[in-house]
């Protein structure tokens, strides 16, 4: 296999955070900060105020916020890079070019998805579905590929910044295909591998998440529905075709016509020029679309404040984000267990005697302290007061569909 040529980001742990402000290292401290954080008016410092709306919060996610849920994370304590030395995500331009590679990727995300798909979304979502329902954030952007947040407020507009696992994508047609769909016809083509899961499921093998107790048991779990099973015979795993290239194959790029060859059993065949799958996610060395980077910056420019749940900003496509947010004068909140990349340039020069207004460091899990800050708000009847055009339903239908009107 060819030896990628990029370095996966800040694998190693980073500098612990400083709390701002000190009073937020408990629960109850974190609680008070975030409601100032939340509630004060638009910052004086805001460039371009009367753009979008400057008493409204974006909140950016990643997957220290799925945690709860039961799944593993990259950077957390016990995280992928801190347990798994030796694992690293497939590289775009590998499952691209590599037969090999792909099967040994659908091997594992195979045996994976069962887990991720029963997984539901936790306390801290269902918050942040509150926190909409009382207008004070307007917009969600996710690192996530999970689908929790859109299955948690579905009326709260959210930005999958790298995509979804709930469906496929064909790299030649683009057509997409639900995950369920192609997970059934992966145990039609794979018995062997479905017999085996099947096992390890009436097991319970998947239903611990401690991830000592599963490699006690051969396994290593990683994010993203990734079972690794070291010295599982990968080579003989299979995978189907694209059904529309199959049925109708495209023309390539330089006009071709493509052919998508299958076994007697419906298997992709390497000698095929095109009909391959993949998940409908952002794959490490792959290029965000510029209509989905479009969208996530619109979202920064259109708010008035910025909170980071639950990720470390160790991808640029998420960090630039924070960074532009820091740049238009958006006060900024960090809530993630462990340090963020680069933060320190988010709470610089904040004054010494704010409460929370201008900046907001907190260390403590995002599913016990966001159901408490909603309590917090509704018991004191918090409302938020905008000028009058903002209290119209269409000026509020406008808010929820923005994503939408942009990536369509």
């Amino acid at each position: 296999m060819q030896k990628p040529l990029m370095r996966i980001p800040y694998t190693g742990p980073l500098p612990p955070p400083s709390i701002i402000p000190r009073f937020a290292n408990t629960i109850t401290g974190s609680i008070a900060a975030l409601t100032t954080f939340l509630t004060a008016p638009p910052s004086p410092s805001l460039h371009n105020a009367k753009s979008g709306d400057p008493q409204s919060t974006v909140i950016l996610t990643g997957a220290g916020i799925s945690v709860a849920s039961g799944l593993a994370d990259y950077r957390g304590t016990n995280g992928t890079y801190r347990v798994n030395k030796t694992y690293r995500p497939i590289y775009y331009h590998e499952f691209i070019a590599n037969h090999e590679a792909r099967k040994r990727y659908w091997a594992r995300s195979f045996l994976g998805w069962t887990s991720l798909h029963k997984a539901k979304p936790n306390p801290a979502h269902y918050a942040i579905k509150q926190l909409g329902d009382m207008g004070i954030v307007r917009k969600v952007i996710t690192q996530n590929v999970d689908s929790f947040h859109a299955e948690a407020h579905p009326s709260l507009p959210t930005l999958e910044l790298h995509g979804y696992l709930r469906a496929l994508t064909c790299v030649s047609c683009h057509n997409e295909l639900p995950r369920e769909e192609f997970q059934t016809a992966l145990a039609d083509l794979n018995p062997t591998w479905a017999a085996f899961l099947a096992e390890i499921i009436d097991s319970g093998a998947l239903d611990t998440e401690n991830p000592d107790e599963r490699r006690s048991r051969g396994m290593k779990t990683n994010p993203d529905g990734d079972v690794d099973l070291p010295g599982a015979p990968y080579t003989t795993f299979r995978y189907p075709a694209c059904p529309h290239c199959l049925a109708k194959p495209p023309l390539s790029v330089d006009g071709a016509q493509t052919t998508v060859e299958i076994d007697d059993d419906g298997a992709w065949k390497s000698t095929s020029t095109a009909g391959i799958l993949k998940p409908a996610v952002v794959m490490f060395g792959e290029s965000i679309t510029s209509r989905v980077k479009d969208a996530a910056e619109h979202a920064i420019d259109e708010s008035g404040r910025l909170l980071i749940l639950g990720t470390s900003l160790a991808t640029y496509s998420a960090w630039r984000l924070a960074k532009r947010a820091q740049e238009r004068g958006m006060p900024i909140g960090i809530m993630n267990l462990g340090g963020v990349r680069g933060e320190e340039i988010f709470f610089k020069n904040l004054p010494t005697a704010q409460q929370g207004e201008a900046g907001v460091r907190i260390e403590q899990p995002t599913d016990r302290v966001l159901p408490r800050l909603v309590e917090r708000l509704n018991r004191v009847g918090f409302k938020v007061h905008r000028h009058e055009e903002s209290d119209s339903e269409d000026v509020q239908h406008r808010h929820k569909s923005v994503f939408k009107d942009m990536l369509s």
